[in-house]
């Protein structure tokens, strides 16, 4: 019998149901806070016991409304967001691209020798940005087809995709699904620290284009040592002519392309210029969707259509998202909440705030076999790993440094829904691709590990 986890939604209202229970085991606690800089800020030398107050059946219950109502502003944001990426994903203008270049890769040989660099940045920017996530899935029909037509195999194809946008995604410097809410949980300026995120970024995404640029011209040189030969001839018989089929860009699509880069830099603009916080981004991307749209050609009904698709496929985020503030709103009643961070501190706690920093680094590595979301888990950990990194010496910016580069491990393990969802569209056995991807998941881990260092030297705010 196989072991099966639970999904997000069974697991996190799990975490639910056993924080309602601890608030009737852990004792409360609170530790007193002074104001620095104009924020709250826990003084570790106070931790003193109070009375707890246990939260019962009716309050558990209670707890997802409770959880959608104080994070209503986060939920609103993040469907209209989704929204509007729809109406993009809808103009096609993303697949005219990545087709219009594939198609140069026959004509010219810098194309040929830029090709997996260019189109895993493509894709980290992807995830580092709006989030590419769950989207790079349709990129497989795509891109193993091209890899095997170009000589290379199927984990080449699903790499470049997958990896690109997962590898963005956990070092990103704009993704409002990961870095905004954690950054706003934190009480951290949204998208602040983009200058080192940036680093971190191009770290990650440079170390990601070379090993998959290694082990292609290996394949290209001796197809037979790719885990997934065998399966590369089958698909090859049947995938004749593929390139053929692909399509470029018009110039509708160009347009529209434009317009998503030009409200990229408006949103980064904004955000270092003005000080734009979620409802301003939000609006910035509600007008984009709509420009989008109208330039791509989709009418009234089109438009709406895939606002109210792309909106609709986030309502799982929102519940997470809801329920896993519910957990923070019961321990908050429950007056455990300080307790728990004196439990935690000694397990983060060091001597030096580099090992404090990779220590927490570690926890959300764990924390992120379970809970994916990238959102769901800023709203679970963050609420407590903010105010931990007062507490043992960094900042709350190295906290959401670590807590983002905790999900780089996405990409390897068998409990992520969308690593399990690729790995079944390409064929590919999950045993095959994890001995495969180990050694750059190891690179991922040491490159996070030293990139906690300077933020934790310098008091990075």
């Amino acid at each position: 019998m196989k072991l099966r986890l639970p999904n997000t939604y069974v697991l996190v209202f799990a975490i639910l149901a056993l924080i309602a229970l601890s608030t009737w085991i852990i004792p409360g606690g609170k530790y007193d806070t002074h104001l620095v800089n104009g924020k709250q800020l826990i003084n570790p030398a106070t931790f003193h016991y109070i009375d707890s107050n246990p939260q019962g059946l009716p309050a558990l219950l209670m707890a997802p409304i409770r959880g959608f109502a104080e994070a209503g502003l986060i939920i609103g944001f993040i469907l209209i967001v989704g929204g509007a990426f729809a109406v993009l994903q809808k103009t096609e203008a993303i697949d005219a691209l990545i087709k219009s270049i594939a198609r140069a890769h026959e004509h010219s040989r810098f194309v040929r020798a830029a090709l997996i660099p260019v189109f895993i940045t493509l894709f980290s920017l992807g995830g580092a940005t709006f989030g590419m996530n769950e989207e790079a899935i349709p990129f497989i029909l795509i891109f193993v087809p091209l890899a095997l037509a170009l000589g290379y195999d199927t984990i080449t194809g699903v790499s470049i995709p997958f990896l690109g946008s997962q590898v963005g995604f956990g070092a990103a410097f704009l993704n409002p699904f990961n870095v905004g809410i954690a950054q706003g949980i934190a009480g951290v300026p949204v998208f602040s620290g983009l200058h080192y995120r940036l680093i971190c970024w191009l770290a990650a995404t440079a170390i990601t284009a070379l090993f998959l640029m290694w082990y292609a011209a290996r394949i290209k040189r001796h197809p037979q040592l790719s885990p997934t030969y065998l399966l590369d001839l089958e698909k090859r018989a049947e995938n004749q002519g593929g390139l053929a089929s692909l399509e470029g860009m018009t110039a509708k699509h160009k347009l529209v392309l434009w317009v998503f880069a030009a409200s990229l830099a408006g949103m980064v603009l904004g955000v270092v210029q003005f000080g734009w916080y979620i409802e301003q981004i939000a609006a910035l991307f509600l007008v984009m969707g709509i420009v989008i749209g109208v330039i791509g050609g989709l009418d009234s009904d089109g438009l709406v259509a895939a606002f109210v698709h792309g909106a609709r496929d986030l309502v799982g985020t929102a519940l997470i998202i809801a329920l896993a503030r519910g957990t923070m709103i019961l321990a908050r009643d429950a007056n455990i909440i300080d307790t728990m961070l004196h439990g935690l501190m000694p397990l983060v706690q060091s001597s030096s705030p580099v090992f404090a920093a990779q220590k927490m680094f570690g926890i959300q590595t764990v924390i992120n076999f379970f809970i994916h979301s990238g959102t769901g888990q800023a709203s679970l950990t963050m609420p407590i790993m903010a105010p931990l990194a007062d507490l043992v010496g960094i900042t709350r910016q190295t906290a959401v440094l670590a807590f983002q580069f905790g999900e780089l491990t996405t990409a390897i393990i068998p409990t992520s829904g969308i690593t399990v969802g690729v790995l079944a569209l390409a064929r590919v056995p999950w045993i095959t691709w994890a001995r495969w991807l180990l050694p750059l998941q190891l690179a991922y881990v040491a490159m996070a590990l030293l990139l906690l260092i300077p933020p934790s030297l310098s008091s990075w705010s």
